[in-house]
């Protein structure tokens, strides 16, 4: 094995190299995986693999690549190439693939620290933290018919296909929130040993065909990008670019996204731009001084979090992190990012006190940089893929999040609506008796719910940290918990806003989320749990069925209110419409009383059919049903005005949905 050096302090580049070089400086080389970490060629003439080694290390003053093909000990010295990237190319007769390595970069310090690759496309195992060569295009996918559906979604004019919806917009979204590690185990329980994990392939034999009959349109990931520490749930990362080893190799990975493709269902990934861990061997003070981080005190970290926030001001870190979201959708063909902690990147302020922050040029709390990022970010990622979705996790009321670009806005195409379920799980927690004096809890969300793209978001931090599971949030005794729960699904799925649900919600685990243990799986032998299950895959493909509670969530046109304001009864009843003029009627009885021959105003005359309710005996309820068409008479409304109205049977704690009869 020989090692090829540049000896010149600034050697002039190849053309292969200058413009990446160049690019990569200027924070728009956004193939910067291609340029940087390490690559292979081979030369047939001479026999040899050639490898060629890239980092950014501009603090360095020396820096060598270690690995098992050095024995650790000895090491390949690197040359910078220009004044911040080091380039080592190592030539050896046998292959490298599958070989461990890292950089031993010594600092102006004079200190060496081990680090892994900051552009690794995989990492050792858990424990260990060496990074390993190999090549992240090796896989032939089988989902061109899932790929070709998905542009088939949006820019229809553009792109010259026929499309079966126009947008995301116009589209059901039903989401399955998934932590890898705590879906599914060998024996229940997980470890820092990997014993316990299901290999990506086999978590994808199981959960596909899962996630299809329930009724989800996509599984979203918590972050599966390579982290040393169980407990962050992958949110503190270290290898933005490798799939963590817990569950396999990059290729296993890849065949989870094509089999979740070829099984109808789409993949998001949490992504989190915002920050990074404090370990040693990755990102964190990467050539002995902050590098990828902030340099300031009042910005470098978050000590909520024990994190570094990333410096997205400079050039190269825009290059790494926006060519990270888009290695994913080009590699692992990705169908979207949730982006995480957005509002820890937007405020300056943000989780600090007064007098540990400094405002910027003009005077306030907005992080300019972090502004201009997702701009540059969703620019980058919607003119190379119009067909994937960009979801902000954002927890304020900062506007026009979703809201493109080119108008002034970050350029999202959804964000969580946090305030919805904050909203409700106060109303939920509240005894019937008391809940007329906070009816508005439940008319609320309707005053802004246009304001931005919304997906309503059940997720897992709602069950965690003493929330208490979605079941057990409920009002009452164990059955009450059960018809609680059936009734705010029911409220939810038929609101404006896409859906998302954490894993587990579905069958009323009792027990909040503990990401070292598997979901509990054995609580569908209770008939209740059983019950709720039944109800989550009935009430999913309905909303997959009906387009007036998709069709229209963005507006005013595909949502009516009709009975806003029966805040002593705590009855609300409301109307949802396609753009074909298609409707439904849900009238929804958060209280313990049973309303029998209830006046339920409609929009026309006509026969009415109950096409869900949430008391059907296999659901777990009593079985109130309207079994019979029920046919418009007029009556009176509270304000002596005359109006079509159906008698109905309204169950306690549970709701209905109407659907007129056609040629009726």
């Amino acid at each position: 094995m020989s090692t090829t050096m540049n000896t010149a302090n600034l050697p002039i580049l190849p053309p292969e190299a200058s413009l990446p070089a160049y690019l990569f400086h200027q924070g728009t080389n956004f193939y910067a995986y291609d340029f940087m970490g390490v690559h292979k060629t081979v030369d047939p003439e001479k026999e040899l693999c050639r490898y060629t080694f890239r980092v950014w290390a501009p603090n360095a003053v020396s820096i060598g690549v270690v690995g098992d093909f050095t024995n650790w000990t000895d090491r390949i010295d690197m040359t910078k190439i220009t004044e911040g990237i080091w380039e080592a190319v190592i030539e050896s007769e046998e292959s490298l693939d599958g070989k461990f390595y890292k950089y031993a970069v010594t600092g102006r310090d004079g200190i060496t620290h081990l680090k892994s690759d900051p552009y690794a496309f995989a990492s050792e195992t858990l424990k260990n933290t060496a990074s390993i060569i190999c090549d992240a295009s090796d896989y032939t996918w089988s989902d061109s018919q899932w790929m070709k559906q998905r542009l088939n979604t949006v820019c229809p004019k553009q792109r010259g296909f026929k499309p079966k919806v126009n947008h995301f917009y116009s589209a059901p979204l039903n989401i399955y929130e998934v932590h890898l590690a705590s879906w599914r185990t060998l024996d229940s329980k997980c470890n820092r040993d990997g014993e316990h994990y299901l290999n990506y392939r086999e978590i994808a034999d199981r959960l596909a065909p899962y996630v299809r009959e329930m009724g989800y349109t996509h599984v979203e990931l918590l972050p599966i990008m390579e982290h040393p520490f169980d407990g962050s749930w992958g949110y503190q990362v270290c290898g933005y670019y490798a799939p963590t080893s817990r569950y396999g190799t990059p290729d296993d990975f890849k065949y989870f996204v094509d089999k979740m493709h070829q099984n109808g269902i789409g993949v998001i990934l949490d992504w989190v731009p915002a920050h990074f861990p404090k370990d040693r061997h990755g990102l964190y003070e990467f050539d002995g001084q902050p590098l990828y981080e902030y340099q300031g005190k009042d910005r470098i970290e978050n000590e909520g979090w024990g994190t570094r926030y990333f410096d997205v001001g400079r050039p190269e870190v825009q290059s790494f992190l926006v060519s990270n979201a888009l290695f994913w959708m080009r590699n692992y063909h990705a169908d979207g990012l949730r982006v995480d902690a957005v509002a820890s990147m937007l405020y300056l302020d943000y989780d600090r006190k007064p007098g540990e922050w400094i405002p910027n040029t003009e005077g306030t709390n907005h992080n300019l940089e972090a502004i201009a990022f997702f701009k540059k970010l969703n620019t980058a990622v919607f003119a190379e893929f119009p067909d994937i979705l960009m979801i902000a996790e954002e927890s304020t009321a900062w506007p026009m999040i979703t809201k493109p670009v080119s108008v002034g806005g970050l350029g999202f195409n959804f964000k969580w609506n946090m305030g919805f379920a904050n909203d409700m799980f106060e109303y939920v927690q509240t005894d019937p008796v008391h809940r007329k004096y906070i009816h508005n809890k439940l008319t609320f969300p309707l005053m802004y719910a246009f304001s931005e793209n919304y997906i309503l978001p059940i997720s897992h931090d709602e069950v965690v940290h003493g929330k208490k599971s979605l079941v057990d949030k409920m009002f009452g005794e164990y059955d009450d918990k059960f018809a609680g729960m059936r009734t705010f699904l029911m409220y939810m799925m038929t609101m404006p806003g896409k859906k998302l649900t954490f894993m587990g919600t579905e069958f009323a685990q009792f027990r909040e989320w503990d990401y070292e243990n598997e979901l509990e799986w054995f609580m569908l032998d209770y008939p209740r749990h059983i019950e709720m299950q039944r109800f989550v895959k009935a009430m999913n493909h309905l909303y997959l069925e009906t387009a007036a509670l998709w069709d229209i969530d963005d507006s005013w046109d595909g949502f009516e209110w009709i009975e806003p304001d029966l805040a002593d009864i705590n009855v609300i009843a409301y109307k949802r419409k396609d753009k074909k003029g298609h409707e439904v009627i849900v009238a929804l009885n958060f209280s313990p009383v049973v309303r029998e021959n209830f006046p339920l105003r409609v929009p026309k005359m006509g026969r009415y059919e109950e096409i869900m309710t949430t008391d059907r005996y296999e659901f777990g309820g009593k079985n109130r049903l309207n079994e019979a068409a029920v046919r418009t008479i007029t009556g009176i409304n509270q304000y002596g005005d005359k109006q079509n109205e159906i008698r109905i049977n309204l169950p306690a704690m549970g709701g209905v949905i109407f659907r007129k009869q056609l040629n009726n």
